[in-house]
């Protein structure tokens, strides 16, 4: 099998266990990377940095340094371990799809435990909250091999339901955190952009790193429908009926207005901005955990 397949989610579907499914996706994540412009930016390199002046010579790390070419030394351990917080939102809407194999709150989940299994392997500490209208379940982070049973466990029995309280629930979220973390939310966001940036900034004025995790359904993102459609309002559930052809440009035009502008106040408040859909691979994703982990050593 081709390293791509193990990153698709078509493919991740037909595996039923989601600890072979987080094993599968960190599998073809690193198999990829020894084969892109990121080659040696692996878990190895992740436990060291690059030598600068003044460093103690009997510090570099030889065996890493011949690799690149470049003289690394191992970090201590204050500077080689992150604690990583998985925010899940569990509202109504993330349970949609129109015909991918994952909806987009299956989508989450695989990418959570993808990356909760990448954490533990570097000795991370990594912990879970859920939430919808305020926090349903939290699971403290801890760096034990025992941890990532203890995620896949939660993560393998959540369901989507209810509306959101994005505000609520996140300042809820900010009173529980203990230490300065990596905190990666998983949202679809599909609520009024204002709400969204107020309850990050709450993240981010803790003095948290953050990194959002934006994830639509692929047919939210390209409208594929066609004739006389039945649309569904994420939070009042209430159905309207639409003729695709009429709307599909406006809707397109919003849509990308949408996105375009969560990203721009996310990047203008120092919070890193991940757009996914359901049709994507998982490596944009992990690469991007791996870039900010890199970026706070």
């Amino acid at each position: 099998m081709s390293v791509e397949k193990y990153l698709k989610p078509s493919v991740i579907n037909q595996i039923k266990r989601l600890d072979l499914r987080a094993q599968f996706v960190v599998k073809g994540f690193l198999h990829g990377l020894h084969a892109s412009p990121f080659h040696g930016f692996s878990v190895e390199f992740s436990e060291h940095r690059k030598y600068t002046a003044g460093d103690d010579l009997k510090d570099i790390a030889w065996q890493v340094s011949a690799k690149t070419d470049t003289s690394y030394i191992k970090k201590f351990e204050a500077e080689t371990n992150i604690t990583g917080e998985l925010l899940m939102e569990l509202r109504h809407s993330m349970g949609y799809t129109y015909e991918q194999e994952l909806n987009k709150f299956d989508y989450a989940i695989c990418l959570a435990a993808a990356l909760a299994y990448l954490m533990i392997s570097q000795q991370d500490p990594v912990g879970l909250v859920t939430f919808n209208d305020k926090v349903r379940q939290s699971l403290p982070p801890k760096s034990r091999r025992t941890q990532l049973g203890n995620v896949l466990s939660l993560l393998s029995n959540l369901e989507p339901s209810g509306t959101t309280d994005l505000l609520n629930s996140l300042t809820q979220v900010s009173a529980l955190l203990k230490t300065r973390s990596l905190l990666m939310v998983f949202s679809d966001f599909l609520v009024d952009e204002e709400e969204t940036m107020n309850a990050l900034y709450r993240l981010k004025h803790g003095g948290h790193d953050v990194i959002l995790f934006h994830i639509l359904d692929e047919a939210e993102v390209n409208f594929p429908f066609r004739g006389i459609c039945k649309m569904l309002d994420p939070e009042s559930q209430e159905e309207i009926q639409v003729d695709a052809a009429a709307t599909r440009k406006d809707y397109l035009e919003k849509m990308q207005a949408f996105r375009d502008g969560l990203e721009l106040n996310c990047r203008n408040s120092g919070i890193d901005y991940v757009p996914l859909d359901t049709s994507m691979q998982f490596d944009k994703a992990l690469l991007e955990y791996l870039l900010s982990r890199r970026a706070r050593g």
